[in-house]
């Protein structure tokens, strides 16, 4: 029997490259840099929990009937390709590179989990920013990142200390604040970004996860999301863990206490 030849385009770097293509050819007379970061370039992609993140950077203004294109391609290419499971999966925003530069209004293509919108601001947490500046690959046209600054240590913990915040209103379940607690306190000890991952088995290694029996079964979760994402006692463990969460949340409140914040 001969493949599909809608089954031959769903591996994840082609889908890649058939989406960068297809923003280059909408944008090719503003010139676009188009970058890939994220957890793939960090090694750490998997189907099932991972989104695919992309910054479109360009010289010239966006028109708005290009923006208009770009705001539904993500729908156009699964129209097309119904069963590739990556399209959906890609986020990230479209813009100058002196308004991302300036965090200046501008035509903003943005692409979300929840949605995709014609706006007129976008910017990068400094996680985002380090991954860019430090792993991230370019897709198209030329590496403009030497622009870019990268952030200063008061930014880092402001961001972290928002997200502290974050997780005290909203971390109720699921393993993903786990693994964002154990980032935001590998950062803060080590001024480096790492992948969440591997941020979760380091926080095991030097014992500072209140529960690292929990921690593990998150970072068997993580390594496999498919294998148990239709799994009735996985869907239980995920909305059981508040008091795990804000347990290890105590931890991180700590360490941002020697930064004077709370």
């Amino acid at each position: 029997m001969q493949p599909d030849k809608d089954v031959m385009l769903i591996s994840m770097w082609q889908s890649i490259d058939v989406m960068s293509i297809a923003i280059a050819d909408i944008l090719q007379d503003n010139n676009p840099s188009i970058f890939l970061y994220g957890s793939i370039v960090d090694d750490d992609f998997k189907l099932g929990w991972s989104d695919i993140d992309i910054l479109c950077l360009t010289e010239k203004a966006i028109q708005a009937e290009k923006a208009e294109k770009l705001v539904e391609l993500r729908q156009s290419l699964m129209l097309k390709h119904p069963q590739n499971p990556y399209f959906r999966l890609f986020e990230g925003g479209m813009l100058t590179l002196d308004a991302f530069i300036n965090n200046t209004a501008d035509m903003v293509v943005y692409w979300g989990t929840s949605g995709q919108r014609i706006t007129d601001n976008y910017a990068l947490c400094p996680f985002g920013k380090m991954v860019l500046l430090e792993n991230g690959k370019l897709l198209y046209g030329s590496d403009c990142r030497s622009l870019i600054s990268y952030p200063i240590k008061s930014e880092v913990v402001d961001a972290i200390n928002a997200h502290y915040k974050t997780i005290r209103q909203h971390g109720k379940r699921g393993a993903g604040w786990l693994m964002d607690i154990a980032r935001c306190l590998y950062t803060l000890e080590t001024n480096k970004v790492i992948s969440k991952t591997k941020a979760a088995e380091w926080v095991i290694a030097e014992k500072l996860c209140p529960n690292a029996d929990v921690m593990k079964k998150a970072v068997e979760f993580r390594k496999n999301p498919l294998e148990f994402q239709d799994c009735e006692k996985t869907k239980q463990w995920q909305a059981s863990l508040e008091p795990q969460i804000q347990e290890f949340a105590d931890v991180l409140e700590k360490e941002l206490q020697k930064f004077c914040l709370k």
